[in-house]
């Protein structure tokens, strides 16, 4: 996965969904139809239930795009102006979003048809902020947030523009310096940028649950895990069995990176046993540690997929490193890119203006004007990037013939899942057809192979599953504001085994140096994409007619899985979730297991390796 962190699903009306990418469609528009208000001198009939959703569907469709619109030029042109006209085209959609929910209401019970019940649950997922004064502040907030986010800077020495780091600048000192202070600085300078907005995240939260309760569900949180064709409840159990099913190779993966930064940093940084600090991990929210690769690395294992000093040395740039990843899509028997997205898509950073640069996939017209924004450089974490973006690009054209309600993802995991489990066959054999690599490792050199990317996606999954457990807190009102730090961390030590490098900062927010949080953009969906992107991977490479250990495969240029990848891409959100899965896998059943095949080798080298390092 490269989540940038964590490339998002297309931001598609977040301000109206606040919630997974798969209902990012219910935005909608200020001047719900009068007829589609219910009518309250008669019994409602089928043929009027067909009617409300007909005329819902070109409604919300219609606000959605402009919505849309406003928020890419918001994101690739930060202003007070831009983010004002996001805030209003997001309170628009969000008003009439939440008329047409409960509108909708009128009609659950009727006998309809399998696709126009599943359209009326997904209309009632939506927000439903029926004050208009909160709707604008919901709306203000959400846009402030986001723009707070994109413009921060830390500065070094107060006052002195020179010393001002923007984020892209501290990932770089967080990835490559080796300097504990240096690092803990930059961390800290960070960190505290989100303090900034603490106070209208607070609000926000208050705002969004009473949006929530007005649809029926005890706070946003409930909302957010209704989400999955599941109860609630059944949604938190289901992540904690796939999180248990892979804790045994996480903990040994930790223990291994904890030994191994011991000896680097030395017994007064890093603890012998027990909770590491979050500033050594390479990178900013310790979510990935391939940075950590060269400190880590195995001896005798020259294998690698990092690929930058060729990218550097061919000069491939931004939108030839875009046109391989679109070759890997077309090998399997995909359409080319329209010639729109080459136009209109933002690749690099601008030069004469403030942008958001978190990669992020984008739908604008739910037809065929598709884009990508990303500040792209010749890495090779950008390279898989690409690829992970693209994922969401093709899904969107793949289900474009839907209805627009089916406009979305099998569940928001899907979404994120699609590009990741094409990036897993980003192979050493795949890269040497590029001309990337001079030539394929020996599976000798497989456990280097491994080790690095089970630091990008091994290490992930903690932090995928904890960031919505402290939302799910801070909606429910489990967490105060005063206590939002509090939470934070003792999750992060709980299922990361990380702890913050510095004590806790009165009033602190440390959550919200994450994108997502003030984004306001559920995050659950991207641990279910990495249980569901190897179980994808594993499905595809057996429909390819792969044999031989899973990490090794490659389903570049197989018309044969393309095709079956493709039909389930078609679907969109159109049957529920597990229908969409087994048309891959012939699976019901999110299974985690496909992680441990895949990672079978590393986990044994892993644990003779903690049985040595642990004796020193």
């Amino acid at each position: 996965m490269m989540i940038k962190t964590n490339s998002i699903a297309p931001l598609v009306l977040a301000l109206a969904m606040a919630s997974l990418y798969p209902l990012s469609a219910s935005a909608a528009t200020a001047n719900t139809m009068k007829s589609a208000k219910p009518s309250k001198q008669a019994a409602p009939t089928v043929a009027e239930a067909e009617a409300f959703l007909k005329d819902a569907e070109l409604r919300l469709e219609k606000l959605n795009n402009s919505a849309q619109r406003a928020d890419w030029v918001n994101q690739t042109h930060i202003t007070d102006d831009t983010e004002a006209i996001a805030a209003q085209a997001g309170e628009l959609a969000l008003a009439a979003a939440g008329e047409i929910a409960l509108a909708s209401r009128r009609y659950n019970g009727l006998p309809l048809s399998a696709d126009s019940k599943r359209k009326l649950m997904l209309l009632q997922l939506s927000l439903s902020i029926s004050d208009a004064k909160d709707r604008e502040e919901y709306t203000r907030l959400a846009s402030a947030m986001s723009g707070d986010y994109g413009k921060a800077k830390y500065c070094r020495t107060p006052g002195d523009a020179s010393s001002c780091l923007d984020l892209g600048q501290m990932e770089a000192i967080m990835a490559t310096s080796r300097d504990p202070a240096v690092l803990k600085d930059v961390w800290v300078g960070w960190h505290q940028q989100s303090l900034k907005y603490k106070d209208s995240y607070a609000q926000f939260v208050t705002l969004s649950n009473k949006g929530a309760k007005e649809m029926g569900f005890a706070d946003t949180g409930s909302m957010w895990r209704a989400q999955y064709d599941m109860p609630p409840a059944a949604f938190a159990a289901e992540s904690e069995r796939l999180w248990l099913q892979v804790k045994p190779l996480y903990d040994s993966l930790h223990m291994y990176v904890r030994l191994k930064l011991r000896q680097t940093y030395g017994k007064d940084v890093v603890p012998k046993e027990g909770a590491i600090p979050a500033h050594l991990f390479g990178n900013m929210w310790s979510q990935s540690w391939e940075n950590l690769y060269p400190l880590v690395k195995p001896q005798g294992q020259n294998a690698s997929l990092d690929v930058g000093a060729v990218l550097k040395a061919k000069n491939i740039d931004a939108k030839a490193m875009t046109q391989l990843g679109e070759g890997f899509y077309t090998s399997l028997g995909m359409e080319k890119l329209p010639a729109s997205f080459w136009e209109k898509s933002m690749l690099t950073k601008p030069r004469d203006r403030e942008v958001v640069c978190h990669a992020s996939a984008w739908d604008l017209d739910n037809l065929t004007d598709v884009r990508i924004k990303m500040c792209i450089t010749p890495t090779t974490e950008d390279f898989l990037t690409i690829h992970h973006e693209l994922g969401h690009i093709y899904y969107d054209l793949a289900y474009r013939k839907q209805p627009f309600l089916f406009k979305g993802g099998a569940n928001g995991g899907f979404h994120e899942a699609i590009g990741d489990t094409v990036a897993l066959s980003v192979t050493p054999a795949y890269l040497n057809k590029l001309g990337l690599l001079n030539e394929v490792p020996d599976a000798s050199q497989d456990i280097g192979v491994l080790l690095n990317r089970a630091l990008e996606k091994v290490a992930f999954l903690p932090f995928g599953y904890l960031v919505d457990q402290w939302r799910w807190k801070v909606y429910s009102g489990e967490a105060k504001p005063q206590d939002y730090d509090k939470v934070w961390w003792e999750l992060r030590e709980k299922y990361q085994g990380v702890k913050r490098p510095a004590p806790l900062e009165v009033n602190g927010f440390d959550a919200g140096a994450k994108y997502h949080v003030p984004a306001n953009s559920a995050y659950a969906q991207y641990f279910i994409a990495h249980i569901l992107q190897f179980q994808l991977h594993r499905a595809l490479c057996r429909e390819a007619g792969y044999v031989g250990p899973l990490n090794r495969c490659s389903i570049f240029e197989n018309k044969k899985a393309g095709e079956k990848y493709q039909a389930m891409l078609s679907m969109g959100a159109s049957r529920p979730w597990n229908e969409a899965l087994k048309a891959v896998t012939g699976e019901e059943q999110m299974d985690a297991t496909a992680i441990l095949d895949y990672f079978a080798p590393l986990k044994v080298w892993l644990d003779a390796q903690n049985a040595l390092l642990s004796k020193e």
